[in-house]
């Protein structure tokens, strides 16, 4: 397991991995484009230190339980104006979800034109970018949802 974790990231657990990190971006670059279309988030989670597991951290943290509460509203907010999850949405739908303004057109062809996206890079985006607008409770879909949601697409830029 360390293997493949210090292989799919650069936070080294204990230094086990001795590749470079032009190796990892390598070996990265293999795994195929339409494989990464259907993945909506490209996270690198870093690791969590001993004070944070045990609870002793002093930084305020949001439980599992105040997390699952805003997920539930999000989805109900979903439901209410939609009749299911953005996750549901067929392309026509979700056209009619994400009305960008000019900015966050400009800033969508410039994702797609830099990352190569394809029409189903491009819905995900759209998604999930509706997803991050329902998160914050905000009825329109805007340049900072869209920004965050290219930003998840972390693995499309490494292999540009």
């Amino acid at each position: 397991m360390t293997f493949l974790y210090s292989i799919l990231s650069f936070n080294f657990v204990f230094d086990s991995c001795q590749d470079t990190p032009e190796q990892i971006i390598k070996y990265r670059r293999k795994i195929s484009g339409p494989l990464l279309d259907r993945i909506d988030c490209h996270l690198e989670v870093p690791a969590v230190n001993f004070e944070a597991l045990t609870g002793q951290s002093p930084e305020p943290f949001e439980t599992s339980a105040i997390v699952r509460e805003r997920v539930t509203a999000c989805q109900q907010s979903q439901l209410a104006r939609q009749g299911c999850l953005n996750a549901h949405l067929t392309v026509k739908q979700l056209e009619s979800q994400v009305i960008l303004d000019t900015a966050a057109q400009d800033l969508l062809k410039q994702a797609v034109d830099r990352l190569g996206l394809s029409a189903r890079g491009y819905h995900r985006l759209l998604r999930m970018s509706r997803t991050l607008a329902d998160m914050a409770q905000q009825p329109e879909v805007t340049s900072q949802h869209l920004a965050e949601a290219i930003s998840y697409r972390a693995m499309d830029m490494e292999r540009r």
